[in-house]
């Protein structure tokens, strides 16, 4: 195998000249020397958006200055990483930083350690120091693109579209976890939470037995209604008892759409709410039809959404969002069991190509026992559910929760006899909703959820491990030996 030599900070390197590392860092890191960096992540392509891995390069006798983290090695390059002229560069480019973000720990500890006691430059008062970490893993990884980079010179931002609350956003955290600063868990129209916002919203808004497995609940069964519906009815039977008693002025649901396979849209007549039954397996979101009923006025607001969407009202809840502008609005929360949603274009090609039958003129779709069902003209037809894996959309594979943890009730069809829906009450709210609904119970197979919200867990958890890889030792461990290097260069005189 071919091999090419390079030189960093006076050490022989020598490695395959196969690609594999392809850039200075990488190379650098390899052989234990430190560079540090704020915009870099090893699961993301190189951005060299913060420039503070800046080293110095001789090449062909001639010396410059580059980003490490997306200029490739090559034989016989020189790399000096700890240079007087370096060191200025990285001093500068924190001075640039900590007076725009001053109040950021990570960059004042980064700053301490170059002897940066006050930057020369006016002061400004953000947190996001721009490194595009955020939009980033949000696009190349979950694959959402609910943020992004917007605008340029001193007036560049991330930002969702037109800086309203975004659609997009799913809620999975990712964005947070790379943040190297607190910045992103600052936003208002996007929803990461942490798992510390996860224990705070359970604490707010929910109470009843702690449930490892289930998430806070009151009481599980099996529930089934008089109303005519998927899996026993119940969240239509639930919503229309709500309107009927006056205990609901109106529900964001999901309806039929033949662009999009289904659109979250406002009723408050139960007559719609009819209209509306039967399980889409496709993402809608919830924010649109919600904010539209509590500018008309309504206060007591049902939603019914997938897992993701639950978390996205939660988050604006936990804000005080909704607080601050409809002070005596009450939303409820009613979230779907679920284990991913489907690209609709995608689905209803493939279910085309399959059946030889039409998506839109489905009369049910319907997930059991690991099909697809789809019922046309009185007749089924069924495939595994394993068999449309590459008709799930993006973000999926990033959720962890199948049972709508944060829901005032949860709903779905798994652990539940045929024709009945397993229903997991999770606070006072929803305890009082369905008090007022009439329906039989049955027992329900509690190890069949389990199973099931384990393997989704498992799922996320090994999509988000090439993230959590580097994080947050990563950080911690560049803050100790760049302290380290920091401290070295001072006692050459490099750094005053």
């Amino acid at each position: 195998m071919t091999k090419l030599r390079i030189k960093i900070d006076g050490h022989e390197i020598e490695m395959d000249a196969d690609g594999n590392p392809a850039t200075i860092l990488e190379a650098a890191r390899l052989a234990g020397i430190i560079i540090p960096t704020l915009c870099h992540h090893p699961s993301l392509e190189p951005y060299g958006s913060c420039r503070l891995c800046t080293v110095q390069i001789e090449k062909n006798g001639r010396k410059k200055f580059v980003s490490a983290c997306n200029y490739p090695v090559e034989e016989g390059l020189v790399v000096d990483t700890c240079s007087a002229e370096v060191a200025g560069i990285r001093k500068m480019i924190l001075e640039l930083l900590i007076a725009r973000c001053p109040q950021e720990k990570k960059l004042q500890e980064l700053a301490r350690e170059y002897g940066i006691s006050k930057p020369r430059f006016m002061q400004e008062d953000e947190n996001c120091i721009l490194c595009g970490l955020c939009h980033r893993v949000c696009e190349e990884l979950v694959g959402v693109s609910a943020i992004n980079a917007q605008n340029r010179g001193v007036i560049r931002d991330v930002d969702t579209p037109y800086g309203e609350l975004s659609e997009d956003c799913i809620g999975c955290g990712a964005c947070a976890l790379v943040c190297p600063t607190e910045s992103i868990l600052k936003r208002r129209n996007i929803y990461p939470l942490s798992s510390a916002d996860i224990k705070d919203i359970e604490e707010e808004f929910l109470s009843g037995t702690i449930d490892d497995d289930l998430g806070v609940n009151r009481e599980i069964f099996a529930g089934r209604s008089g109303i005519e519906g998927q899996d026993g009815g119940m969240v239509t039977s639930i919503l229309n008892r709500g309107i009927e008693t006056g205990m609901l002025d109106a529900a964001v649901v999901a309806q039929k759409n033949e662009i999009y396979g289904a659109k979250a849209t406002l009723v408050d007549e139960t007559d719609l709410i009819l209209q509306a039954r039967g399980t889409k397996y496709v993402r809608v979101s919830v924010i649109a039809p919600l904010m539209d009923a509590l500018n008309r006025g309504k206060k007591r607001i049902a939603v019914v959404g997938t897992p993701c969407q639950i978390r996205v009202v939660r988050k604006l809840q936990r804000q005080g969002y909704f607080n601050e502008k409809y002070p005596d609005a009450e939303i409820i929360l009613i979230g779907l069991f679920c284990f991913e949603s489907f690209d609709y274009e995608s689905l209803k090609s493939h279910i085309r190509e399959l059946f030889g039958i039409d998506l839109d003129s489905a009369e049910r779709v319907q997930i059991a026992r690991g099909k697809f069902i789809v019922a046309v003209d009185g007749k089924e037809y069924s495939c595994r559910v394993r068999e449309l894996e590459h008709e799930v959309r993006s973000g999926c594979g990033f959720c962890d929760d199948l049972v709508s943890r944060l829901a005032d009730i949860s709903i779905g069809s798994i652990g539940s006899p045929d024709g009945y829906s397993t229903v997991i009450v999770r606070s006072d709210r929803g305890k009082r909703l369905l008090e007022a609904t009439v329906f039989s119970r049955k027992e329900i197979n509690r190890d069949e959820i389990v199973k099931l919200a384990g393997f989704k867990k498992k799922n996320a958890d090994k999509n988000f491990a090439g993230i959590i890889a580097g994080l947050p030792e990563r950080f911690e461990t560049e803050r100790r030996e760049c302290a380290q290097s920091s401290a070295e260069c001072r006692n050459l005189g490099i750094l005053s």
